[in-house]
């Protein structure tokens, strides 16, 4: 929120400055980002008129102004087209220096003496409209102080807000924060009702009461949507942070500021019929104010005629009704909508108005009589028209009403560590504008309507802690005994494998939570995904089901700056709502591309492989003994390579997945290089074995080496699992070392080459033993796969 200071000011004659108000502000928690002058040092400066005008006799696009600025008629070449006899303009005398370090000074274009400069806005820092010279009010008084005219010695306060602080979001709820804080009184302005001149009516018909249980509307004929915007008004907007647009859509806006309620006004003759308040209809479209045509989601809200939309409750208008040069009379609106219905509308269209924000964070639902008569004030001031009645649609059940809060005083001084009377605590809520009343050892309090924000004691409690100043508060140590869980010993820490991670060449990413659905979806992973109620905007819409999609845009922004050659891991939480609940699973991702080592003087390493990736799973597992047996099986994921893909799992349990990334997704992703991901179950991959003492032998092991023929679809986990049951204990281990596939070996089939590693750890084994272990591996191998041992 943006607010200058001399508008505060005018509602709360505080002795504070600007730099004073933002530091009363900001320990309040009204955090203030920035306090700035509204203009550069303009010295020099003042209000010119130009009397005359005459062609540049050596230059088609200047001309030669006289121009009553001080105390004397100078000569002033000018190019600017809208130059012209009677415009008032600033003047920039010689010697001042305009905003970038422009001195000004006596100068000859083309042969003509020019003693000064006409302005722009730019020029001056006063705005973006560089089409000529900025063009002040025909009553400027030539010769005064542009600086004192406008009233440019003021500073802009840009307040964060909280959420929950929408009072906050207008002149009047910043006012009134800042009369609390300072004990100074809010004196004005004050508004009267504006008495209708007519009976114009309209049908107003609310068919979605608890999405818009209040409607007010206006209509004004014959207002004159040429008038010129007063400049206190365009100056009020621009400051803070609103173009002018025409006298009636400038006073939609300074409402907006001023009071804080959002408004919009029609033009009437467009309307055909009354106002329908109602659900948008499943494939109902509407051209916005933007000039976009968009379809309307059914738990939109819209602002009907008899013949389709014209609005989007709360967040836009529509461009077939909108007020235009050719407007005569206009309906003015002004609504309370449920903040529920408002919420992530306008962001699910790539829209973020200052209506949204303000709807959505909740609007003072006793405000819209009092705005709909300001509106109407400033329009007739400015453009005219006469008035009709103030038209009324409630739904009373539907709307907040005042809510009762309970505060004790001793639970106050007990969570601040305070030592505040009762009178102190009363007085505390009663400058915020609540109405306090003694309740036996406690109080009952009823905030204002604007504040919505207060609904439980402890809301009251912050309020006396913001009220008595954060910084006077004591500082204590806290009491009381703290219980450590114990951590299961056998539980690998998540440090750990961090440290094991980086120690291999991995680094760490940490990514958002919320992300897309479209990347969700380009995953086959959206279902199951938790939608955001409020979500920031389209790409953070759902919480992550995977740690993937993360994982794959930070790849991408590596790839887009030449970088192709590193590996990347994410420890984190994924959230899925499925059918046995909401659960959050912990998750390790791996990523790796480039190649297996840097290069040197005796060449490069080789690229990356699957199994340069299925090993670093391996190593990762046997380095913190994962308890269980560990299989893998060909994958089907659709984001992985159909050739280069594996499941694990873990005692006959799914538990991750790895591979190559799938050729097509990386294209998608306009990657140009191969790349291999993994995703594990972070909990099930910590589960470790305890620590235990055993014997090693004394004796020496055997190696034997077989090469087999199996089929090509024969998994060689399998294998390994079949020689391990036929060969009994003393197969200390097996390793394949060899795979080939061509001559002398039948299409659809492939050898393996597997030494067998065997030992007792009693005796030396024979070789009649290690020959007739060996046979029954065969044996086994060729029952269960139909192997056969290579001639």
């Amino acid at each position: 929120m943006k607010i200058n200071y001399q508008w505060l000011k005018s509602w709360v004659d505080t002795d504070l400055d600007a730099a004073g108000v933002a530091e009363r502000f900001t320990l309040a928690g009204l955090e203030v980002d920035d306090c700035s002058p509204v203009a550069p040092a303009l010295n020099g400066v003042v209000v010119g008129s130009i009397v005359d005008v005459q062609p540049h006799p050596d230059a088609d696009r200047l001309r030669v102004c006289r121009v009553v600025g001080d105390d004397q008629e100078r000569t002033i070449v000018c190019g600017a087209p809208n130059a012209r006899v009677g415009l008032k303009a600033p003047l920039a005398t010689v010697g001042s220096v305009l905003p970038g370090g422009l001195k000004i000074k006596p100068a000859r274009l083309r042969g003509v003496a020019s003693e000064g400069m006409l302005c722009s806005e730019p020029e001056l820092g006063l705005g973006d409209d560089a089409a000529g010279l900025m063009e002040l009010p025909d009553d400027a008084p030539v010769g005064k102080s542009l600086t004192a005219y406008l009233g440019l010695d003021d500073h802009v306060l840009d307040i964060d807000l909280t959420p929950n602080r929408s009072d906050c979001l207008s002149a009047r709820g910043l006012a009134r924060e800042l009369s609390a804080l300072t004990g100074v009184p809010v004196t004005g302005p004050t508004f009267a009702p504006v008495p209708a001149v007519d009976d114009f009516a309209l049908d107003i018909e609310l068919q979605s009461p608890a999405d818009c249980p209040c409607y007010l509307g206006r209509i004004v004929r014959g207002v004159d949507v040429g008038a010129q915007t007063p400049l206190w008004m365009v100056e009020t907007l621009r400051r803070c942070g609103i173009r002018s647009l025409g006298p009636i859509v400038d006073v939609t806006n300074y409402v907006l500021l001023e009071l804080g309620q959002p408004m919009h006004a029609f033009d009437f003759d467009k309307l055909s019929g009354g106002i329908r308040v109602r659900r948008a209809q499943a494939g109902e479209r509407m051209v916005l104010l933007d000039e976009r045509e968009v379809e309307l989601d059914p738990d939109m809200l819209l602002i009907c005629d008899r013949e389709g939309p014209l609005a989007i409750g709360g967040i836009i208008g529509g461009l077939d009704s909108a007020v235009s040069d050719a407007t005569t009379d206009i309906l003015l609106e002004s609504a309370w909508f449920n903040p529920a219905t408002i919420v992530g509308r306008g962001r699910r269209l790539g829209l973020a108005t200052e209506s949204a924000h303000r709807f959505e964070r909740g609007v003072d639902p006793e405000l819209q009589r009092q705005a709909i008569e300001r509106a109407t004030e400033l329009v007739m001031a400015i453009a005219g028209g006469r008035p009709g009645p103030v038209l009324e649609a409630f739904d009373r059940a539907h709307l907040p009403g005042p809510r009762e809060v309970k505060v004790r005083p001793e639970r106050v001084n007990r969570l601040l560590g305070t030592d505040l009377s009762d009178t102190e605590i009363g007085s505390t809520l009663v400058r915020l504008g609540m109405s306090v009343q003694p309740a036996g050892s406690a109080f009952r309090v009823i905030p204002p309507s604007a504040r919505r924000d207060i609904e439980i004691e402890v809301d009251l409690i912050e309020e006396v802690a913001r009220l008595q100043g954060y910084d006077q508060l004591p500082s204590r140590s806290p009491g009381g005994r703290l219980r450590l869980a114990p951590s299961a010993e056998a539980e690998v820490p998540l440090r750990t494998l961090r440290r094991q991670l980086a120690a291999r060449g991995f680094q760490e990413i940490i990514t958002w939570s919320f992300i897309g659905e479209e990347d969700l979806a380009r995953l086959g992973m959206a279902e199951g995904a938790q939608r955001l109620a409020n979500p920031l905007n389209r790409d953070m819409a759902v919480l992550r089901t995977s740690l993937l999609p993360g994982l794959l845009k930070t790849a991408g922004a590596n790839f887009r700056r030449q970088q192709d050659d590193f590996r990347l891991f994410e420890l984190g939480t994924c959230f899925v709502n499925d059918c046995d609940g909401f659960h959050e699973p912990n998750r390790l991702a791996l990523f790796m591309t480039g190649r297996l080592s840097n290069e040197h003087a005796l060449g490069a390493g080789r690229p990356i492989d699957f199994f340069d990736l299925k090993g670093e799973v391996e190593q990762l597992l046997a380095l913190n003994r994962i308890q269980g047996e560990l299989r893998f099986e060909r994958s089907e994921q659709a984001w992985l390579h159909p050739g280069q893909a594996a499941e694990l799992y873990l005692d006959d349990q799914p538990i991750g997945s790895l591979g190559q990334v799938h050729p097509a997704l990386a294209r998608a992703l306009d990657w140009a290089g191969t790349a291999f991901v993994a995703e594990l179950d972070a909990d099930r991959i910590r589960a470790s074995v305890l620590p235990s003492h055993r014997r090693g032998s004394r004796y020496p092991s055997l190696r034997r080496d077989i090469a087999v023929v199996v089929p090509e679809q024969t998994p060689a986990s399998d294998l390994m699992a079949e020689i391990r049951r036929t060969g009994g204990k003393i197969v200390e281990k097996c390793v394949i070392f060899d795979e080939y596939r061509g001559e002398g070996i039948e299409s659809g089939h492939k050898s393996l080459a597997i030494g067998l590693i065997l030992r007792d750890v009693s005796r030396t084994l024979t070789d009649e033993e290690v020959d007739r272990v060996v046979g029954r591996v065969v044996d086994g191998l060729g029952q269960s796969f139909g192997a056969k041992l290579r001639g």
